[in-house]
């Protein structure tokens, strides 16, 4: 039986760990208690102050970004005004060259038919690059297919050539950088009976 006893004698005497732990527990509780506050907390009133003032900041960032983007919008709202006022400006410059050419036609006095139809000719010529400097290309569909989109048919006519085909322009037509701007006034081709 001592030999029972023995262990019995150790375990009252060994160390428990779970008492140390609730010991050190207990004293790191009591520690804290103890202890004044530090100063490094901030109070109530700091937070409040640091809140307000991180919001103001925040409304004063707001209302410049605000004002920016009405700037941006009126700037943009100006640009766009100003495009349309004087978007044929570099055409209108275009034609002047062409309206100088006719007034200096008329003001001649010895005009003689030759003259007349050079000078016609060089003020075409001008008005044609003015047309091609402006995007402005010419519809003249002879012998090709009937589009509707770019033609106006005037009239149908029965006719040798391909059923709906293009046999006479009575006017040509104008494109616009691929828009039409005017159809070109046509007759079209109809199957003979």
């Amino acid at each position: 039986m001592q030999a029972q006893d023995k262990p019995a004698d150790e375990a009252n005497t060994a160390p428990d760990p779970v008492a140390e732990v609730a010991a050190e527990i207990a004293d790191t509780i009591a520690a804290a208690e103890s202890a004044p506050v530090a100063d490094s907390a901030p109070t109530l009133e700091e937070a409040l102050r640091a809140a307000e003032l991180k919001a103001a900041e925040h409304h004063d960032a707001w209302l410049r970004a605000k004002a920016e983007t009405e700037n941006v919008r009126r700037r943009a709202q100006e640009d766009i005004a100003k495009a349309a006022k004087f978007a044929t400006e570099r055409f209108a410059r275009d034609l002047l060259a062409v309206k100088d050419s006719l007034e200096l036609a008329l003001a001649s006095d010895t005009l003689t038919v030759d003259s007349l139809r050079s000078g016609t000719e060089v003020t075409l010529k001008q008005l044609t690059a003015a047309f091609e400097k402006a995007a402005l290309t010419e519809i003249n569909p002879l012998g090709e297919k009937f589009d509707p989109h770019r033609h106006q048919a005037i009239s149908v006519i029965e006719s040798p050539q391909e059923p709906n085909t293009v046999v006479t322009v009575l006017q040509k037509g104008y494109l616009l950088a691929d828009r039409v701007l005017r159809p070109a006034m046509v007759v079209v081709a109809k199957a003979t009976a």
